[in-house]
Formats: C-alpha cells, sequence, structure tokens
C-alpha cells in the first residue's frame, strides 16, 4: 500500500481513532502546520463557539498553502475545508480499539487535569459515566455516532464536489503506522 500525501491534509474519524496523535506527527514531518478544529471551535467553559465565528477561524487557519487539520466538524465547516484540501485521511478504526483510546484519553486527562486547547476546560470524568446521556459521555456519545460517522464520510468520500482529494483510508493502527513510516521518503523524493 503506497500513499502520497499532499501539503493540505484533513484527518477525519471517530473520536479517540488517534486524529490529533496522527495530525502531530504528519505536520512534524512535512514541516507544516498543525491545526486541531477542536481548538477552533471550544470557548473556555465548554461553550461552542458561534457558527459564523468557527467558519471563519477555520477559513483563516486553512489560508496558508500547508498544513495538517485534525478534526470533523462537518455540517459546521466542511464546505469551508474540504474545498482548500488536497488529501482527506480517514482513520476508520474498530470500535473496540477507538473505545479503549477513548477510554484511556478521558482517564489520563482528568487524571493530569490538562488544560484542553488554552480554553481552561478540563475533562469531567464523572460525567463521561453518564452512559446514559450522551452530550456528557464522550463514551456513549462515540458508540452511538461511530456507525453514523463512517456513512457520512463514505458519502463524502465519493461525494463529486471533492473529486479533487486524495482520500486515503485507514483501518488500522499498523496502516496508521505504515503510512507515517513512508511519508519521509515521499518527502526525500519531493525535495530531491
Amino acid at each position: 500500500m503506497e500513499h502520497v500525501v499532499g501539503r493540505r491534509v484533513i484527518i477525519v474519524g471517530s473520536s479517540g481513532a488517534g486524529k490529533s496523535t496522527l495530525g502531530e506527527q504528519l505536520a512534524t514531518r512535512l514541516g507544516v502546520p498543525f491545526i486541531e478544529l477542536d481548538a477552533l471551535h471550544w470557548e473556555p467553559g465548554w461553550v461552542e463557539a458561534e457558527r459564523e465565528v468557527f467558519r471563519e477561524r477555520v477559513r483563516q487557519a486553512t489560508e496558508p498553502d500547508a498544513w495538517v487539520m485534525v478534526g470533523n466538524y462537518i455540517r459546521q465547516q466542511m464546505d469551508v475545508s474540504w474545498p482548500r484540501a488536497d488529501t482527506v485521511i480517514w482513520l476508520d478504526l474498530p470500535l473496540p480499539l477507538i473505545l479503549r483510546r477513548v477510554s484511556r484519553r478521558i482517564w489520563q486527562r482528568w487524571r493530569t487535569q490538562e488544560d484542553l486547547w488554552g480554553t481552561s476546560n478540563r475533562e469531567a470524568f464523572r460525567e463521561h459515566l453518564m452512559f446514559w446521556n450522551p452530550d456528557k459521555s464522550l463514551i456513549t456519545y462515540t458508540i452511538t455516532t461511530h456507525r453514523r460517522r463512517q456513512r457520512t464520510f463514505e458519502a463524502a468520500t465519493t461525494d463529486p464536489a471533492y473529486a479533487h482529494l486524495r482520500i486515503i483510508r485507514l483501518r488500522s493502527p499498523n496502516e496508521v503506522e505504515h503510512l507515517l513510516t513512508n511519508i519521509g521518503e515521499y518527502q526525500l523524493v519531493q525535495t530531491s
């Protein structure tokens, strides 16, 4: 499996799929800015940015010639970012793996009281145990949205409006690692 990755890359997938981890590594290897949609979307106190404010932040963040952006927010901003991209990487990993990762991430962020995106927002572990409430529990949200996200991404990646995009669908951690391992070779080829 050989992947050619452009210089304006969007990484999508379920919560816990590893979008931010892959995005940071890819941005470093490509030598381009890293954009995290959560950082553009969330205000202090877990308040969502107003729709047009968020969209304008996305417009500004994607103005440069090269970047790696991670996150979904498909209904709010896809029409802004996808036309500007040249590559979409879809992390379509198995749900059991994603749930383990989401649970571990919640636990680690809660234990360290990590300040998320410079907003003073922090994980509230107890809320994530409210499995009956997908607005509070990221675990439940991930379970209830996983298949819907797959359908959404399947439709988006075959939409003629986005025919200009290279679509890379990764279904396992090994495929993700293979992509990262081969980026260095690709970059050497591009610069020689």
